[in-house]
């Protein structure tokens, strides 16, 4: 057994993992790596429900407010990030708490990826462009012609995931899973996997509580601030996209406050789905701290 162990805390959105990350940090007198691939723009902020201050001034944080929005940054990106990181805190600590609800980073960095050639930035600010003026529907149709092997098992409605796809069988010629391919050399620490889980309709209490609460906190004015930059990747996400609608007077506000409670609830249900088919999770709710400690306890030595 390594003397380097890495706790993953993963789950869906709103479920509470900051929390139960930063007490665990605290009991292991250890720093956090986030895998969440939002959280890391330091121009956003409200909309992707940033640990607050007190909490980063509790537990040293890495991956949170670390880029701009203006960066490139992706699971490739955030694999290299995350291990240079690791390396350097295990040089201090045997124990490094890493947190997120962002499968792919995740993947990425503990299996390695998928090697795909560079795609051509012209490439890829077409089938951007297409999906702007285009919509869902189009990029569907798009993915469903051209790469109909990504059609019938991949994610049909996550538009990053469909660009992807799209803009690599442009490139290349070739489905994205052609490219599949795992890490040629093996993780040099021990993995504890925590899953953090609550009853769907708790769940989505928490989801509705939490966008009320980004709204009178202000996110129709964050994301107001955004609008010049609209277009950049990093703002295709829930609660942003939605508040453009209403700042282009395309919904209302209600509607759009409506919307990212739904959206929300939805990305949450393929977060759970993405992390009950990774090998070795232990599941737990976040109130029962204790027997999450138990459980690291019974592993770390």
């Amino acid at each position: 057994m390594s003397t380097k162990t890495v706790i993953q805390v993963a789950g869906p959105t709103a479920v509470g993992k900051t929390a139960v990350a930063i007490q665990l940090a605290q009991w292991l007198n250890t720093e956090i790596i986030s895998f969440d691939s939002r959280q890391c723009y330091k121009e956003l902020s409200i909309g992707v429900a940033r640990p607050s201050e007190s909490e980063l001034q509790a537990v040293p944080h890495h991956f949170i407010a670390s880029h701009s929005i203006h960066d490139k940054v992706d699971a490739a990106s955030f694999a290299i990030y995350a291990q240079d990181q690791l390396n350097q805190l295990f040089g201090r600590y045997a124990v490094v708490v890493m947190v997120g609800g962002t499968g792919l980073y995740w993947k990425a960095f503990y299996e390695g990826l998928d090697k795909i050639p560079a795609i051509d930035p012209v490439i890829r600010d077409q089938v951007i462009e297409g999906y702007q003026k285009n919509g869902l529907a189009w990029l569907q149709a798009q993915v469903l012609q051209r790469d109909p092997l990504f059609a019938s098992t991949g994610e049909m409605k996550n538009p990053q995931r469909l660009m992807r796809a799209l803009e690599v069988i442009e490139a290349t010629g070739q489905s994205i899973f052609s490219y599949r391919e795992k890490r040629e050399h093996p993780i040099a620490f021990d993995l504890i996997s925590i899953g953090l889980e609550l009853p769907r309709p708790q769940l989505i209490e928490r989801i509705d509580a939490r966008v009320n609460n980004m709204i009178q906190l202000g996110l129709a004015e964050e994301v107001k601030k955004l609008s010049p930059f609209s277009s950049l990747n990093a703002l295709q996400t829930v609660g942003y996209q939605e508040i453009f609608a209403f700042l282009n007077q395309l919904i209302s506000i209600e509607q759009a406050i409506e919307q990212i409670k739904i959206n929300t609830r939805q990305y949450a249900k393929r977060q759970m789905t993405w992390f009950r088919k990774q090998e070795g999770i232990q599941w737990f709710e976040p109130t029962q701290l204790g027997a999450i400690k138990e459980l690291i306890k019974s592993r770390v030595h």
